[in-house]
């Protein structure tokens, strides 16, 4: 089967080097531009050293691109983590179609910044779906599917990069496999099911100490280590990450919402609307560094109050 990968970054490099590694007939890559002065993409690198042919179009809706896509007489298109716009000018054009990586359980959490979601939502899991996507985003049907578990301290990073990566690597073997035995199913997603959600960005991640810890918590360790839930001292932009969940401490946590409540070598004590959170690691102006060492650089003390 001629394989044409379409992907970027450590997914889409992980993703092809797995499919070299056990064989598989691998005939072209396609990957994002080179940006200016910037190290190419580790997909690209890869690709490189296995003298494979590199496509690096600037947009996939132009008619030259599949003009040029259909030369390579692929068999199947493996989209490994893509970020721009993929007509089915495109996607239909090898024999077998095109099938895609996506880290949520669709058609849950459609959009660009599945993970962070779930998270932020006190999801108690999450999954990954490959799918063969249509010219809808993210609803197209559904080949297989993986489930994982959020655990409480969960964070964006620990979610995908201990489980939805490997997983999603293994998972797009599968798929890849399940398309060469002719087994490989269409299931069609259930739109009374479905959820969208944009970017997650800055201004969807400012900490209200107001509310619950529970919410307080799933912001922070949701959009960690992007974008950064942040707080305000002194007007400025504090971001807040290895954040933990304090039990027993009362209503408000002993204090008023954003209270500093203690300082230790575990962190920052902070208070929520109905308890507290321990904060071990922040980034002011400068770089991530122990809360308490903030603290005692900036004279942040117990009693200070975040906003």
């Amino acid at each position: 089967m001629r394989i044409v990968i379409n992907g970027q970054q450590a997914f889409g490099k992980s993703v092809l080097d797995a499919l070299l590694e056990r064989g598989d007939n691998v005939v072209a890559v396609y990957c994002e531009p080179d940006g200016e002065g910037g190290r190419p993409d580790p997909i690209k690198l890869a690709a490189q050293e296995h003298g494979l042919p590199i496509y690096q179009p600037a947009s996939f809706k132009k008619p030259e691109v599949w003009a040029e896509l259909a030369t390579l007489k692929p068999d199947l298109c493996v989209m490994a983590y893509v970020t721009k716009i993929v007509p089915e000018e495109f996607l239909n054009l090898p024999t077998h179609g095109t099938i895609q990586y996506h880290p949520s359980l669709l058609p849950r959490h459609r959009g660009p910044s599945s993970i962070n979601w779930p998270i932020i939502q006190g999801a108690s899991k999450t999954g990954l779906t490959i799918f063969w996507p249509d010219n809808g985003l993210d609803t197209g049907p559904v080949l297989l599917q993986k489930e994982t578990e959020i655990t409480a301290n969960d964070t964006l990073g620990s979610v995908y990069f201990d489980r939805l990566f490997p997983m999603g690597v293994a998972a797009m073997l599968e798929g890849v496999d399940l398309v060469k035995a002719g087994t490989a199913p269409r299931i069609v997603q259930n739109e009374a099911e479905a959820t969208y959600e944009s970017w997650c960005r800055a201004d969807d991640v400012a900490v209200d100490w107001s509310q619950g810890v529970a919410t307080v918590h799933n912001l922070i360790r949701g959009a960690d280590p992007q974008p950064g839930a942040w707080t305000s001292h002194d007007g400025t932009r504090l971001q807040m990450y290895d954040c933990t969940r304090l039990e027993g401490q009362g209503e408000g946590g002993g204090g008023s919402p954003g209270e500093i409540m203690a300082i230790s070598a575990d962190g920052m004590e902070i208070a929520a609307g109905d308890g507290r959170v321990l904060v071990k690691r922040v980034r002011g102006a400068g770089q991530k560094v122990a809360a308490a060492d903030y603290a005692a650089e900036v004279g942040l003390a117990v009693g200070g109050r975040l906003a």
